[in-house]
């Protein structure tokens, strides 16, 4: 009995030696934040952006409101029952469609136009091309890509922006 004395009382004393190293060489956190400084971006968009922008101002007209370089998560709902919503926001926070376009009355997503430039060839993203396009079927939101060599074609890009919003 006497010997599982000693046993425990030597435990004893090897813990309160380990907490104490613990806490003597535990690193100290410093209170002091990182400031991050920032400034406003001259232009929202490219002016090759901004030439489409009021193209399709002038297609649309007042009928609807065309919103440049908006985040998915601004108009996709990710709380569904059926999986973790934290998990499908990371998915898609920081993927962004060139245009979308909404109705007027309640900014119900109509459209998502997709400007394809040089950067749509590159591998890494066309597999974010395509998962996009998957997400919005699965969403429900139609797509239009359009060539942004062909972007000045006024007629085309209306009738096929109208084929979608009225079939």
């Amino acid at each position: 009995m006497n010997s599982l004395y000693i046993i425990l009382i030597g435990f004893a004393f090897i813990i309160v030696i380990i907490s104490w190293i613990f806490t003597k060489f535990k690193p100290v956190k410093s209170e002091k934040k990182t400031t991050y400084h920032y400034k406003k971006k001259e232009f929202l968009i490219r002016k090759d952006e901004h030439e489409f922008f009021d193209l399709l101002m002038s297609i649309i007209g007042d009928d609807c409101y065309v919103f440049p370089q908006i985040h998915l998560d601004a108009f996709l709902d990710c709380n569904l029952n059926s999986q973790k919503s934290f998990g499908a926001y990371s998915h898609i926070r920081m993927w962004s469609i060139d245009y979308l376009i909404c109705d007027k009355n309640y900014i119900k997503p109509l459209l998502a136009i997709e400007l394809d430039g040089g950067s749509h060839k590159q591998e890494k993203r066309i597999k974010r091309d395509k998962e996009v396009e998957r997400i919005l079927k699965e969403a429900n939101l139609p797509l239009m890509r359009i060539e942004s060599s062909k972007r000045n074609n006024k007629e085309e890009i209306r009738n096929k922006i109208f084929s979608i919003l009225k079939p």
